[in-house]
């Protein structure tokens, strides 16, 4: 229980210190999508080597996937819902937004994981609601961390809604930024069996009896500057997963703060570089745990 105590704790200092870029809400659009049956679909266009996803780099323009719901239990709770154009199967993706909930920033990276030829559904942790400033963001925070088991079963729901769908392959990852990023790593502990997890400077763990409830490789991005997760918590992370047999691909960027992924655009000259190393290490993870 002391060490639950101090995880959130380590949680509330992370989300504090600068998941701060606020995000802009909005409807979903569907400009540059085909329309099948069940909706619209993204054109394949994977990124270059050396090509960042436009929506990091504040150019992610018309949303064009749809609003869905998945988790029968609360209606309130509506996801978005990325789909490649073509017949599949596609390997899918559960992406967890910041503590600001599900904003148009986290939509458009879903529609660019789809152009990547994931089956990307957004989750939505917060019950419809968003945040506008600190405080706000971290009543969320709160609300959705004093109650893990729902958490869990939303995102357990998640993964159930994209293993049902014909064009999914049935492996399906889970990836987050700031408290995403936590919530994607206790998903990877906790929740339904799934096949891989991203983390960008999240809470972490250093206890390898619980590292090894993982069943499968992890990845993950820090930054040198950021004070939650310190370099120092990154490293009791690495060496907590090591001694649990999880295998893992984590790295921290020297020249960054925390929250430099999501918004290359607030620094581009410092962030681009580290970004891009990390986007395609990413790709690369993906690639070999979800195929």
């Amino acid at each position: 229980m002391a060490r639950h105590h101090r995880e959130l704790s380590t949680l509330l200092t992370l989300v504090f210190v600068a998941c701060s870029a606020p995000g802009q809400d909005g409807s979903t659009g569907e400009a540059g999508a085909s329309t099948t049956p069940d909706g619209p679909r993204i054109a394949l266009a994977p990124t270059a080597p050396d090509q960042l996803p436009p929506a990091i780099v504040g150019q992610g323009g018309d949303l064009q996937g749809t609003n869905v719901q998945y988790l029968p239990s609360d209606p309130a709770t509506i996801g978005y819902l990325a789909v490649p154009q073509g017949a599949g199967p596609f390997p899918a993706l559960v992406i967890v937004h910041e503590w600001n909930g599900l904003v148009d920033r986290v939509r458009q990276v879903a529609d660019d994981f789809a152009a990547e030829g994931y089956v990307t559904l957004a989750v939505d942790l917060f019950s419809g609601q968003t945040g506008t400033n600190p405080e706000e963001n971290m009543a969320l925070v709160r609300t959705a961390r004093g109650d893990m088991p729902k958490v869990i079963t939303n995102l357990d729901a998640a993964v159930a809604y994209l293993k049902a769908r014909p064009d999914v392959t049935g492996r399906v990852g889970a990836m987050g930024w700031c408290f995403g990023g936590g919530i994607a790593l206790s998903f990877g502990l906790d929740g339904t069996q799934h096949d891989a997890t991203a983390i960008f400077y999240g809470a972490l763990v250093d206890d390898p009896g619980v590292l090894a409830r993982m069943s499968h490789e992890v990845y993950g991005t820090f930054a040198r500057l950021d004070t939650g997760p310190s370099p120092e918590q990154v490293a009791a992370f690495e060496t907590a997963a090591r001694a649990a047999g999880i295998a893992n691909d984590l790295h921290i960027y020297d020249e960054v703060g925390h929250g430099f992924w999501l918004h290359v655009d607030e620094d581009p000259a410092v962030r681009t570089a580290p970004a891009l190393d990390a986007w395609n290490r990413l790709k690369a993870y993906l690639g070999r745990t979800l195929g």
